[in-house]
């Protein structure tokens, strides 16, 4: 059973949250054993399955995560202690799923085990990244400067993110119009049309009697024709989340014209924070490359990764095995690292360069969109207007049937 519960330490402070025990009693007693003098503790209740919350909609996101860290930092650089921080988050948080998260660290961590540990246990909502982060801050004895750096660094990435399912929202929205248009078009438009014309008994054109012939097919079939879509979907989705189906995402997602170098420049990007971020906390160079390839999410890149962490092993600099690939990674990116191994500022030269491809995703994201735009206009009106036409062609022909 769960309970909830308000409680007091030695030193006055006043703790919420939720421990889980077979009784009220042994709920109780679990709280004095941790020196916590008891001020409310209650049951709780379950909710009807109609009241709950949908795991889709209470699963912790980037965002929360990012609000998390930064809050964090904030807190422990104001004196706070880390569990009286965690705690406090954890009140603030309106996701249930993310606040019970936050508590059990917590209570970890006040068990005597490390931060970095605590949230290791969580890998669905922290991944490598941050805990790799959170554990030098942990060892250099500067854990908030650790977790502002990472805030900034997940902010950034978030930005990034933002920037770029928006930059397709006004292509999606024109697309669901246009599909909107087609389903009044053949359902509610050419079913009357269909009955007039077959009233009048006038000859139609080869193009009206094919767009008829596709309504007719529609309603009759639509049952049929949602459940393959809706297979096709699900089989294309299916086999996107294989080895298979990953490396082919991968490939496609370089080889498209503008998209193409639009998911080049991304992946430049994380790379170049990510590994600066990692610099900066102090972790060596090969461990930083390790968990930067878990963070690279394109097959081709990730190889890049690995195989540089393979080459500083054996005595290589990055730059050696960065210009292997020009096909991949500009040679300006090269000369930036390069310069940043032989000054001992790799992590400045590599957020020169992330910064620099920032502001080249966004140039090209709006490059993107106002070329989408007018295009998805343009297939819009012709087909909308083939429609039109199809349907006032007959009516054009036979003027005279309909008495003008």
């Amino acid at each position: 059973m769960r309970f909830k519960y308000q409680a007091r330490t030695k030193e006055g402070l006043i703790q919420i949250g939720i421990v889980e025990a077979p009784s009220q009693q042994r709920a109780a007693s679990l709280l004095q054993e941790r020196g916590l003098y008891i001020t409310y503790l209650e049951a709780e209740e379950k909710k009807p399955f109609y009241a709950r919350e949908l795991g889709i909609f209470t699963r912790p996101t980037k965002k929360d995560v990012l609000y998390f860290a930064r809050h964090l930092a904030l807190m422990l650089k104001s004196g706070i202690g880390l569990v009286e921080a965690l705690r406090s988050i954890a009140l603030q948080t309106e996701k249930a799923r993310f606040r019970e998260i936050v508590l059990k660290i917590a209570d970890d961590v006040e068990g005597g085990t490390y931060f970095s540990d605590a949230l290791s246990k969580f890998p669905g909502v922290f991944s490598d990244f941050f805990v790799n982060m959170i554990k030098s801050g942990e060892a250099s004895g500067k854990l908030a400067d650790s977790l502002t750096y990472l805030a900034d660094n997940l902010e950034k990435e978030y930005l990034l993110l933002t920037k770029v399912k928006s930059g397709m929202t006004y292509p999606a929205f024109i697309l669901i119009v246009f599909v909107l248009v087609g389903l009044i078009m053949f359902f509610v438009v050419l079913p009357r049309f269909a009955e007039a014309v077959e009233n009048l008994n006038i000859p139609l054109p080869a193009v009206t009697r094919a767009i008829i012939s596709v309504g007719v097919f529609l309603q009759s079939w639509w049952w049929l024709i949602l459940i393959t879509l809706l297979f096709i979907i699900f089989g294309i989705w299916r086999y996107l989340r294989t080895k298979e189906g990953k490396e082919l995402l991968s490939n496609l997602s370089l080889k498209l014209p503008i998209i193409g170098k639009i998911a080049k420049k991304i992946y430049i990007t994380r790379f170049c924070e990510n590994l600066a971020t990692l610099i900066f906390a102090g972790l060596p160079i090969t461990q930083a490359l390790e968990v930067v390839s878990g963070v690279i999410t394109n097959k081709r890149y990730k190889n890049i990764v690995i195989e540089a962490k393979e080459g500083v092993r054996r005595g290589e600099t990055i730059s050696v095995v960065l210009e292997k690939y020009p096909k991949s990674i500009p040679s300006m990116v090269v000369q930036m690292v390069r310069v940043g191994e032989k000054s001992g500022r790799l992590d400045e030269a590599l957020k020169k360069v992330a910064e620099f491809y920032r502001v080249e995703i966004d140039s090209a994201i709006e490059g993107l969109v106002s070329i989408i735009e007018p295009i998805m206009i343009i297939i819009l009106g012709t087909v909308v207007g083939g429609l039109m036409l199809g349907i006032f062609l007959p009516i054009y022909k036979n003027i005279g049937t309909f008495g003008f």
